[in-house]
């Protein structure tokens, strides 16, 4: 199991079926050829720290969801994402992956492209043995909202703040998946809309301040440890929380009112004053403290659940994603 997965403690109860997951994600994409095999293992290798997966598995555990089923759903969404990451990457014309090359470095856009469609579709098809039409129905949406997503944030005007464009495009993009998973553990168990309640508002809150997180982080970190540019999305036109909070305080910022008028090559240089004046804002801790009301949001969530190690977890991995690499 990757060692990253060891330092978070909250991934030790669901440690042996997190090795099931990995292994069935290199196992149910079949490979007809060595060079397809090899971009298949690039892939999966560089996964992550797999949260998706942990949630989903901690949160049909915490209702007794059943066994096999649970670790299909947990494989299928943690597929459908990798899916996403290899379009995106190409999208965005990205070079690195958490530090690692991308695949479209190595291969043409097309072979990229379909590497990408079959992830997707042997995602959907794990979906479909779960055997649960609701949670399948679940899927097929999900798959809708991410593609959706996608095209509107290609087609938005570049560089203009709209918080409410922001928030739809980021469940979208990331929270989208983390409700999914979570409803369809409770799905898989038991129509109870109570906990099917519960379940989607903490998937939902939770996958709302991890992107706002992953969003802090691509203005705080550097390269080496986010493994792509700093101030990414900028570079592309999206303007993301932070800076969102800053421009709503700066709304006469003359370098953000270049970067609108400006051509593509000389945007660089004026990111990059940007992104220090951000820095030096209180903008990073505001983001951040928001970040911290979707997660106390999806706490109280569980409140209708029984102390268990499982809700233990589940409330451990929330206040993880809040202060990870904060």
């Amino acid at each position: 199991m990757d060692n990253l997965n060891q330092l978070l403690s909250f991934s030790s109860l669901v440690q042996e079926d997190l090795s099931n997951v990995e292994n069935r994600l290199r196992n149910s994409v079949k490979a007809d050829f060595p060079a397809l095999e090899s971009a298949l293992e690039l892939i999966f290798k560089s996964g992550g720290k797999r949260i998706r997966p942990t949630m989903i598995l901690l949160a049909g555990r915490m209702i007794n969801a059943p066994h096999e089923k649970l670790v299909t759903l947990a494989t299928a969404i943690e597929m459908l994402h990798t899916a996403t990451l290899v379009h995106d990457d190409l999208i965005d014309n990205a070079i690195l992956r958490r530090g690692s090359p991308t695949l479209n470095t190595h291969w043409s856009p097309g072979a990229t492209v379909l590497t990408g469609d079959l992830v997707f579709a042997c995602s959907a098809r794990l979906a479909a043995e779960i055997d649960c039409i609701p949670a399948m129905k679940l899927f097929s949406q999900t798959l809708i909202d991410i593609v959706n997503g996608e095209l509107n944030q290609m087609f938005e005007s570049r560089y203009r703040p709209n918080r409410e464009a922001y928030f739809r495009r980021i469940f979208a993009k990331t929270a989208s998946m983390f409700q999914t998973g979570t409803v369809s553990a409770s799905l898989i168990t038991a129509d109870d809309p109570q906990v099917k309640k519960a379940m989607s508002d903490y998937g939902y809150n939770v996958g709302i301040a991890f992107q706002i997180i992953d969003d802090i982080l691509d203005f705080t970190g550097e390269q080496t440890t986010v493994g792509k540019p700093v101030a990414s999305d900028l570079r592309q036109g999206l303007v993301t929380l932070p800076a969102l909070i800053y421009l709503e305080e700066h709304p006469d910022q003359p370098d953000f009112t270049d970067l609108q008028h400006c051509e593509n090559g000389q945007a660089n240089e004026i990111i990059n004053h940007l992104v220090e004046d951000i820095r030096a804002s209180n903008a990073i801790q505001k983001a951040h403290a928001q970040a911290c009301e979707y997660v106390e949001n999806g706490l109280k969530s569980l409140d209708i659940f029984p102390d268990s190690p499982e809700k233990r977890a589940m409330q451990e991995l929330a206040s993880y994603i809040v202060e990870r690499n904060f």
